[in-house]
């Protein structure tokens, strides 16, 4: 049920694809997951006729800054470039793209929901993230408040979402129904935190928000955006 990062990613870089962006490189922490988030990326990139020119992995241990250097050799003024950091700050690698020239009046860069997991740094301004609203619980936010004394967060709307998803389905079809088939529905589940669906690999699929990050907060830019 959690938003992962290839999804964030991939629903990051579909939002700028659909404003008409089609050249990204996506620069990903080495980690035994860069694979997987690759082809999510380019998956949601093809939907909008958009592509990746090139996928670099960069080190910690440098800041990133052999892979900033590699790109500029291999890539030809991308429209938007992808930093999904992964566990680590994305702040290193931030400074070596501005150093640069990017994001700048043609380049964009595109975070992921992992880079909110730090402060927000001034090296985040201008880039763009599609992340779940926190404040966004739907219906539910009045009955938790009133029964627990305490706003409802976006941990409450899993868990919210996960139980009356469980419902719907033994409700509806009954025990037969929490099988492959029917928790792959194509066309998803909507909940509290949206619409989403789940893939074979066990991960899941979102539509949110999409911001950009102007003044060290975040700013709304369409209600909606994903990567499938």
């Amino acid at each position: 049920m959690l938003l992962g990062e290839a999804d964030s990613a991939a629903a990051g870089a579909a939002g700028l694809a659909a404003k008409g962006s089609k050249k990204f490189v996506l620069l990903v922490a080495d980690n035994p997951n860069a694979g997987a988030m690759e082809k999510r990326v380019a998956n949601s990139l093809s939907i909008y006729g958009a592509a990746l020119a090139v996928t670099l992995r960069y080190s910690a241990g440098d800041g990133g800054a052999k892979a900033i250097d590699e790109m500029g050799s291999l890539v030809d003024a991308p429209d938007a470039v992808i930093v999904a950091s992964g566990n680590g700050s994305p702040a290193p690698i931030l400074a070596a793209l501005k150093s640069k020239g990017i994001p700048g009046k043609t380049i964009s860069v595109v975070g992921t929901n992992r880079w909110l997991e730090h402060p927000m740094d001034p090296l985040f301004e201008g880039a763009f993230i599609a992340t779940l609203d926190p404040s966004e619980t739907g219906p539910i936010a009045d009955r938790f408040r009133t029964t627990y004394n305490y706003p409802a967060d976006v941990n409450v709307a899993y868990a919210y979402d996960m139980v009356a998803l469980t419902a719907g389905i033994a409700s509806a079809v009954g025990p037969d129904g929490f099988s492959k088939k029917v928790l792959e529905n194509p066309n998803g589940f909507r909940g509290s935190t949206g619409l989403f669906r789940f893939r074979a690999d066990g991960s899941s699929q979102r539509s949110m928000p999409f911001y950009r990050i102007e003044k060290g907060a975040l700013k709304l830019v369409a209600k909606s955006t994903s990567g499938f």
